[in-house]
């Protein structure tokens, strides 16, 4: 009988899914056959939104966060098996790979460590080494390393005389610094050595930033890294991104040195890392003839060649983890963005601030259709406040106004005054106004599909036209934009743009799909963001409704053009149809689970229409009595659930915050007060809330709760509604300490001392800089202002749409959710002068064309 014969090549990629199988498992902490299934399920072109609401039998319930660890992990380990196969390839060609080496290979868990045991193996341009060898010196440099006992110069000599050596080697000189070659490159290739030094480096090591000769003034934004030094492990990403930067714009060095402190010596093995190659050799001073000649090589080895390569490695490491953390932080902040709570179906005027160019008006119905827009000029150089007030009164009338969205760029204070005004006004109108982030709008407006959308309007007025829809859905608004263009993460222009955008399509696409899509009103670019849909197919589910009429059934998305079984399994379960023929249809019960909805309607004999939102009737039903070989428990439960609360929205229900009547500037509060506000940035050091006074209060990360807060972001986040209680108000200096702690009493106690401190911060103007975080600092850095906190800014996490408030009896106040620079939180809050500190990031102010 004859086996079928496969080369160890081939058996590796037999086994390899196996083995990512296996080791992703034991990293989500789930079992091999979750992972299996999950993995047959993306590979045959199940999104993971889909896998995760409609799969949960065959998964074993993963939801959406281990199905895109798990999606991020399998394109990692896949790639790494990729390598590793052309690896084995490659030494196999050499006839060097032997049953050893094939298991190293086989056991590397990471790119790097793959790459250490590839290195000897590599092909490469001819070097020292190489020369030294082809020279006939490899045996010199093994007595040596062997047998200290011999004299370096009288051996080399020796080899020279009895004619051992090639005719290259011209004296013992040379011939020893071919030997010296052939062992630098023997240690630098060593990967357990390799591996354990870059590790320890990374452990011990730090990165130490100078300023460029003449850069002092041209570099001013990095002026806290003129002098900087910090482990690489306490690091933060956006120190790393900012070192990085002025290292690109010529204004700082930086070296990654292997020390703690200061060089720990300068003599050969005087350092750790000398000490351990010679060890790893068995190379140790004891006053043998040889014994110096191997020291020096292996300072060699280590200054020239070791320390160089690990440098580059620990800078790659260094950018990739600050990247992933400044990517992560970017997609936390898109998710709160699209996920903002909609004021929903309701006539919106959107206001576009502008000083000399003028507000944008733009009025727009309960569907989001424009029907009114206008430009008003109520601030200088004009002033015609009172003829913008009269036009703003008369839109909101003749169109029935309930809401008055106001964009958050340069002007916002300014206008969100006037829209105060207009209220007071006009108290018959029953206005609320909202501040609205309008990051991203002027792409949005330059787009293509903006002028598909809106053709008859100026690009200027469609930036109105996205604000005000923006209160009414932040969600369907939003997905018309580049995620990237939205200007909520740090440094986000140099990260990777293909990680970046990668993670940030998958948090749209989680998103749209965890709120449902009304597949007759939605946009084609929203329909692209739903489960298996491509931008031909939204394309032409438009076209249809468009030529059809609305669609009645879920069932007639299988006349669209190109819309296959396959599509239709992926996408039909998050396309809803309110009012259609069918209940079910404006539900997120998957078409293909129907046959159970009626198995509970023939039990209970009731009606659908009856049943749906009939909570007691449907709790008093047992999963496990309607699950069968292919709906299990998990699915039914999502049904009962989803029949209980149909086409229920996670998202949070619209409110704007209540400000205190009689409370309208910053002379009016008073120490003790109780306030109702909206946070409206969020920073390492605290929280900013407006209160309703035209100047931001800070919560100091001290204030937030009880217990210690690693991360303010844990506690709260730009938009939400917080009781908060008035600690400080300093009037001169615009100053207001606030805490959540309600019982906190007021002048004493931890809380009190934490505002001031962050409150101290702002006073060096335009530097930035809040004190408040300097805790968290070495204390050499703890002079500085705050480059690193001005780079984090506004940019960590982005405004929600966030709503201002209302005045009990329809006064108002001015919530201005956070979307870019931190220097605008800051003048708020009263702790910076100048609005020009907070260039780190990318936000998308649009002052230029103001």
């Amino acid at each position: 009988m004859t086996g079928f014969v496969t080369t160890p090549v081939e058996q590796v990629a037999r086994q390899a899914q196996q083995a990512i199988e296996r080791r992703i498992a034991e990293e989500l902490g789930v079992r091999e056959g979750q992972v299996k299934a999950a993995v047959d399920l993306l590979d045959g072109g199940a999104t993971v939104p889909f896998v995760a609401r409609y799969r949960k039998e065959v998964t074993g319930s993963l939801d959406d966060a281990q199905l895109r660890t798990l999606e991020e992990r399998l394109r990692y380990l896949r790639e790494l098996e990729e390598r590793r196969t052309a690896v084995l390839e490659s030494i196999e060609a050499q006839g060097k790979l032997d049953d050893a080496l094939r298991a190293q290979v086989l056991a590397a868990d990471s790119k790097a460590r793959l790459e250490d045991i590839y290195l000897p193996f590599k092909p490469k341009r001819r070097t020292k080494a190489q020369i030294a060898r082809e020279a006939g010196l490899e045996p010199l440099a093994d007595t040596l390393l062997a047998d200290p006992t011999q004299d370096p110069a009288a051996l080399a000599a020796a080899l020279i005389e009895n004619g051992s050596l090639n005719e290259s080697v011209a004296d013992a000189a040379a011939a020893l610094e071919g030997a010296r070659a052939i062992l630098v490159e023997r240690f630098g290739e060593d990967a357990d050595l390799v591996g354990s030094l870059r590790e320890r480096m990374w452990t011990r090591g730090r990165l130490v930033a100078t300023v460029r000769e003449g850069k002092e003034q041209d570099g001013a934004k990095f002026a806290d890294y003129f002098d900087f030094a910090e482990p690489y492990t306490k690091l933060p990403s956006h120190r790393i991104l900012a070192m990085l930067r002025g290292e690109k714009e010529e204004v700082l060095s930086l070296e990654l040195s292997p020390y703690e402190g200061e060089s720990e010596g300068d003599l050969p093995g005087d350092n750790d890392y000398e000490q351990r190659i010679a060890a790893r050799f068995g190379i140790a001073d004891r006053g043998r003839p040889a014994d110096k000649w191997l020291g020096d090589t292996v300072r060699w080895a280590w200054r020239t060649r070791i320390l160089v390569r690990l440098g580059i490695d620990l800078r790659a490491r260094l950018r990739a983890e600050a990247e992933d953390e400044a990517v992560r932080v970017f997609a936390a902040n898109l998710r709160d963005l699209l996920l903002a709570a909609p004021a929903g179906t309701r006539a919106t005027m959107g206001l576009d601030p502008g000083f000399r160019t003028g507000v944008k008006v733009a009025v727009v119905d309960a569907t989001g259709k424009v029907v009114a827009y206008d430009t008003i000029y109520p601030h200088q150089p004009a002033n015609k406040w009172d003829a913008a007030l009269h036009t703003l009164a008369e839109l909101a009338k003749k169109h029935g106004v309930d809401l008055v969205a106001i964009g958050n760029g340069t002007a916002s204070r300014e206008t969100d005054k006037l829209a105060e005004d207009l209220i007071k006004r006009h108290p018959e109108l029953k206005l609320t106004k909202a501040m609205v982030s309008e990051a991203g709008a002027s792409v949005y407006s330059a787009s293509a599909f903006a002028s598909q959308e809106l053709p008859e309007l100026d690009v200027s007025i469609r930036g109105a036209v996205s604000i005000a829809r923006r209160l009414q859905d932040p969600l369907a608004e939003l997905v018309k934009i580049d995620p990237k263009s939205i200007g909520v993460g740090q440094y986000q222009h140099d990260l990777s743009e293909v990680k970046l955008s990668r993670s940030l399509d998958a948090v749209v696409e989680d998103c749209v799909n965890a709120v449902g899509v009304d597949v007759n009103t939605a946009s084609a670019p929203l329909l692209t963001r739903v489960s298996g849909i491509t931008g031909t197919l939204a394309d032409n589910i438009v076209a249809h409704r468009d030529a059809n009429g609305p669609f009645r059934t879920r069932r007639q998305l299988k006349d669209v053009s190109r819309l296959g079984p396959k599509a239709f399994e992926q996408c039909a379960g998050f396309l809803r149809i309110p009012g259609g023929d069918d209940p079910l249809d404006a539900s997120s019960v998957h078409p293909e689970a129907y046959p159970v909805v009626r198995r509970i309607l023939a039990a209970t004999g009731g009606e659908l229409r009856e049943l749906i939102g009939n909570g007691a009737a449907l709790r008093a039903l047992k999963p496990g009595d309607f699950a069968d070989e292919t709906f299990g428990v998990p699915t039914v439960t999502d049904i009962l659930g989803e029949l209980d609360k149909p086409g229920r929205d996670p998202r949070p229900a619209f409110r704007t915050a209540v400000f205190k009547e009689g409370v309208d500037k910053i002379g009016d509060l008073e120490v003790g007060m109780v306030l109702e506000g909206v946070v409206t940035n969020v920073a390492a050091f605290g929280a900013f809330v407006d209160v309703g006074v035209h100047q931001d209060g800070l919560v100091h990360v001290s204030a937030l709760s009880r217990t210690f807060v690693k991360d303010p972001r844990e506690v709260v986040k730009p938009g939400d509604i917080v009781k908060v209680r008035v600690l400080t108000v300093d009037v001169p200096r615009k100053r207001i300490g606030l805490t959540l702690r309600l019982d906190d009493e007021v002048g004493g106690g931890r809380a009190d001392r934490g505002g001031d401190r962050g409150e101290r911060g702002g006073e060096r103007g335009e530097r930035g800089g809040e004190r408040g975080e300097r805790q968290a600092r070495p204390p050499r850095q703890e002079r500085r202002g705050g480059q690193d906190r001005r780079d984090r800014g506004g940019q960590d996490r982005g405004g929600q749409g966030g709503q201002g408030g209302q005045r009990d009896r329809g006064g108002s106040g001015g919530g201005v959710p956070a979307n870019s620079a931190m220097a605008d939180a800051l003048r708020r809050a009263g702790l910076a002068g100048g609005g020009n500190a907070g260039n780190g990031g990318s936000g998308d102010r649009r002052s230029g064309r103001r």
